[in-house]
């Protein structure tokens, strides 16, 4: 059970620590690391007390699930302040992670890759054609992507705590 537990926690953090390997270490960094290596030390010392209880024949199932329940009450604050320390710390590397992005050249990558496409579908499919049902269709979903996008925008702001800008409204036609 302790083996799962740091290697869920192992898991949950080697996406983020694999993004930034190359670069050097900051500080949040280095705290995290500090923390899970305090925290594995100590479901180390767990695992091998929870084995010599299961190990001891002396003691019934009933017993032995007691004393370990009682020995995991020991090491849930360790399990809490690791969680606490995991999530502040991670939740710094992601942010300074999100501020190192070029958005603008993420967009630019992907739409030349949909662009040719988008020519293809325009000039040779039912996109070329004008009618008014395809049309209504083509627009539902259009907004539903428009929807999808702005939601998954929303998430990342409330993910990170960043103020959502809502976009400025277009301007009306100016009269001739």
């Amino acid at each position: 059970m302790i083996r799962a537990l740091s290697l869920a926690a192992a898991l949950a953090l080697l996406p983020v620590s694999a993004a930034v390997a190359q670069e050097a270490k900051t500080a949040a960094e280095i705290q995290l690391e500090a923390a899970a290596a305090a925290f594995e030390t100590k479901m180390e010392e767990f695992g091998e007390r929870a084995e010599a209880i299961q190990d001891d024949d002396d003691l019934d199932d009933t017993a032995k699930g007691l004393r370990i329940a009682a020995l995991w009450s020991e090491y849930q604050p360790h399990v809490s302040a690791f969680t606490s320390a995991a999530t502040q710390q991670a939740g710094e590397i992601a942010r300074q992670a999100l501020a190192e992005i070029d958005i603008d050249a993420v967009v630019d990558e992907a739409l030349a890759g949909v662009e040719p496409m988008m020519q293809g579908m325009m000039t040779n499919g039912a996109w070329a054609q004008a009618d008014p049902d395809q049309m209504v269709t083509y627009g539902l979903m259009a907004d539903y992507a428009v929807g999808q996008s702005l939601d998954a925008i929303e998430e990342v702001h409330e993910a990170f705590d960043l103020p959502l800008e809502p976009p400025a409204p277009p301007a009306p036609p100016a009269e001739a």
